[in-house]
This record gives structure tokens, sequence and C-alpha cells, in this order.
């Protein structure tokens, strides 16, 4: 497999930057409340990566870990807050992407929405895609 990337990535202030060599697959747009509260709005819109496949390529003293919930950690730019990526200890060979990080346009679409037994009273969901009350087939 070719190890030039496929995509990029960066936080906000471009401090925390990233690069994808592989598929990016499984996206997904989670309404659970951690995901609303992380984000600061509806959902948290992720999809998986291959960890063999994403390569933090900026300092690693740009970013900062969070333990949202037992064996899950999220990555955020140590200086502007953004969310860049989550990693599970039951899953290591995968990271969940933030996808509005992606800089390189990207032809990947959502596939469904999870937790929507946690979205917001005041928000509808407009599209056509599947819609799980929890979990679902993704994260």
């Amino acid at each position: 497999m070719s190890t030039e990337p496929i995509a990029r990535g960066s936080c906000h202030c471009g401090r925390a930057r990233f690069e994808i060599t592989g598929p990016i697959s499984g996206f997904l747009h989670c309404h659970c409340a951690t995901c609303r509260k992380i984000n600061g709005t509806t959902h948290g819109s992720s999809a998986v990566v291959a960890a063999e496949h994403f390569h933090v390529t900026s300092d690693t003293g740009d970013l900062a870990a969070y333990e949202s919930s037992p064996g899950k950690r999220r990555y955020f730019c140590a200086s502007c807050g953004a969310h860049i990526y989550a990693a599970k200890d039951w899953a290591p060979d995968i990271v969940l992407l933030r996808m509005g990080t992606l800089d390189t346009p990207f032809d990947i679409r959502p596939e469904r929405h999870i937790w929507v037994s946690h979205k917001p009273d005041w928000y509808d969901i407009l599209d056509d895609l599947p819609q799980d009350a929890e979990q679902g087939q993704g994260e």
C-alpha cells in the first residue's frame, strides 16, 4: 500500500496536523450526549481510519487527550481545543476521525445517524439517511 497521503487535515489554528494514507470508511453522524457536548453542536461527524494509516505530522505536544469514557480518549489541539480524533482501548487498530478536520476535499458521504434518541428536541434531521435510536452499526 502506498504511503502517499490521500488526505490531510488540521485543527482550527493549524498547529495539530495529520495525514491519512489509507481508506476512510464508516462515516456517521452521532447524536449522543457526549458527541454533542464535545463538539458543541447537534452531532459529531466521524469516520473510521485504520490506525496504521493515520499519522500525526505536527509535534505531538500540540495534542492533548481526554478520557471521555473508560478506555476512550479524545484528542484535541492543545492550543485551539479543536477535536481531531478519538481512540478506543478495545479497538486499537482504528481511530475515529472527526470529519470536519479534513483539509483535503474527499469524496465520502455519511452513511447513517446513530444515537438519535439523544438528539435535542429542537433539532430535526432532514436527510434520508438511516437512523438508529442507539449505537446501531457504527461507532
